[in-house]
């Protein structure tokens, strides 16, 4: 395969004139090209003047000899290389057991289940929230009449998290099943461009379309999902898995099943499963995350600071990635920032303020957001309890509704106030997206000192890098916490926790940060259950 990068085209072009200029200015005949492909696509407007999309372009030629200035480059077949990895005398016992038991039907579960029904397993899923569809209707009912379903919201349900987010696919690991996930996505209707793009996307409204369609195949494949459904403990024999004991939410019955593996891919927030498990013997640890608030400012401002006031090309909404080291020995960052986007709603327990961002594919509302975080460690806790970070959010989470007026609107306050401590009285230009309403407060009555005065030195610095960024109208809304993860369950080479036949997985494990790197994870699980380590 020849592989050419760095091609710089300063305007806007169909695929047939990419790869007719390609073609042309490298001196390759079309009759000796067999396929090609777009590699990578990105925009650098390091320059306002001279912004450009940077291409990496992959062609597959007759002969590779005529074309020895061109660099050539393996490929690899990512599906080949794990099929290698699988012996078939063992899938042959493993099919003789009882099924795998996977918990939670997030990105993780889902492609822990994807996995296995590849190779001829038939997994069963345990989600305590419903179906991504009823799912939604449960979302819409908390946002716009503030009626909370602790089992099915923002944070739960198929799909995961990540769901009413922005379907981003960014992430900070280097792993091949990377391209396995995203063709995974591909092939269940997502987009083609996010093979290429830098900074992939799918969209909520998508992405709820692409989970049920991966539901299907496996379905069709043997998997088994029980929707409303609850883990509530499992039995062990001689320190190996033997059952897990599930409830259903609707009706309160309980059932049984048999495992000798069990996938814990439960995310981030299954805060009475983390309790479940530590009082079972499951080991655990605290572990640094973040907390914060949602920024937000006009999408108009922030085109502007990324691409000059009258760009050449047609580009899609900016976006910005920042990171500020305080004297203090935090940090300050942006996450998860959403172009064109809502915040929105993401409490999952009663009586509690909980904030993210999301987008559709288009990205083409009115606002952008991003989370503005601030790390917390293990030390910032006095309690001893490896659970202890989950009640450092719960308290703050509690402190935002209470601040909000105590009937789930959120706590709002404009830049210019919050750097000044002082509560706010009105808005300015941009308007505050979060349903299922807000009120006009100060968020630093409610954040711990060391999170508020980061905060504010990060604001000002961003505002230097990203003009605008303190814009005193700006909004912030409180308050974000579930960025990632408070709980590490240790593991060990070979996927396992403490008591054999146990699986962690994931976000909620402590391994993930993101749909991707989620994704890629319960691919690695369930590989190591197939004997097929891949790291």
């Amino acid at each position: 395969m020849l592989r050419i990068q760095n091609i710089k085209i300063r305007k806007n072009i169909s695929d047939k004139e990419l790869i007719d200029f390609v073609l042309q200015k490298y001196h390759i005949h079309p009759s000796d090209m067999l396929e090609w492909n777009i590699s990578k696509k990105s925009i650098d407007a390091r320059k306002k003047n001279d912004i450009f999309f940077n291409y990496t372009i992959d062609i597959q030629v007759k002969d590779e000899n005529k074309y020895p200035h061109i660099s050539k480059v393996e490929i690899l077949d990512i599906e080949k290389d794990i099929n290698n990895r699988i012996h078939t005398s063992f899938l042959n016992t493993l099919k003789a057991c009882p099924s795998p038991v996977i918990v939670g039907a997030g990105p993780a579960g889902l492609f822990s289940a994807l996995t296995l029904v590849q190779h001829g397993i038939s997994p069963i899923i345990i989600e305590q929230g419903k179906t991504v569809d009823d799912r939604k209707h449960d979302v819409d009912c908390f946002l716009h009449d503030k009626q909370l379903n602790p089992f099915s919201n923002v944070q739960f349900g198929e799909g995961g998290a990540g769901t009413f987010s922005d379907g981003k696919l960014t992430t900070g690991i280097h792993n091949p099943l990377c391209q396995k996930v995203l063709k995974e996505f591909v092939n269940f209707g997502a987009p083609k461009e996010i093979l290429y793009l830098s900074k992939p996307h799918i969209g909520t409204d998508k992405l709820i379309d692409i989970i049920r369609n991966m539901r299907n195949y496996i379905i069709s494949k043997g998997g088994k999902f029980y929707f409303h459904t609850k883990f509530i403990n499992f039995t062990v024999k001689n320190n190996t898995v033997y059952s897990v004991l599930l409830k259903n939410v609707e009706d309160n019955t309980n059932f049984e099943l048999t495992t000798n593996h069990l996938i814990l891919a439960i995310g981030h927030s299954s805060r009475d499963t983390f309790e479940l498990l530590y009082q079972n013997g499951i080991m655990m640890e605290k572990k640094n995350f973040s907390v914060g608030v949602r920024i937000e400012h006009l999408q108009e401002m922030i085109n502007q600071a990324q691409y000059g006031e009258n760009p050449k090309l047609q580009l899609p909404p900016a976006e910005y990635k920042l990171a500020y080291h305080s004297p203090n020995g935090r940090s300050c960052y942006t996450f998860c920032m959403c172009p064109g986007g809502t915040v929105i709603a993401s409490s999952s327990e009663k009586n509690t303020i909980v904030t993210n961002g999301m987008s559709t594919y288009l990205r083409n509302g009115k606002n952008a957001n991003s989370a503005l975080l601030v790390n917390v460690t293990p030390e910032d806790f006095t309690d001893v309890s490896p659970l202890a970070g989950i009640y450092f959010q719960k308290e703050l989470e509690e402190k935002a509704f209470i601040l909000g007026g105590s009937n789930y609107y959120a706590p709002i306050q404009k830049v210019e106030d919050f750097l000044n401590n002082q509560k706010s009285s009105t808005l300015g230009l941009v308007t505050p997206s979060y349903l299922p309403g807000t009120t006009l407060s100060n968020l630093n009555e409610i954040l711990p000192s060391f999170v508020s005065s980061t905060l504010k030195e990060g604001i000002l610095y961003f505002d230097k890098k990203l003009k605008g960024f303190a814009h005193p109208d700006s909004i912030l809304t409180g308050v974000e916490t579930r960025s990632s993860s408070p709980v590490k369950i240790p593991r060990n080479t070979k996927f396992v926790s403490n008591i054999e036949g146990i699986y962690p997985c994931g976000e909620g494990a402590g391994y993930a940060g993101g749909i991707m790197s989620a994704a890629v994870d319960g691919i690695k699980t369930s590989l190591s259950i197939l004997k097929a380590n891949f790291s």
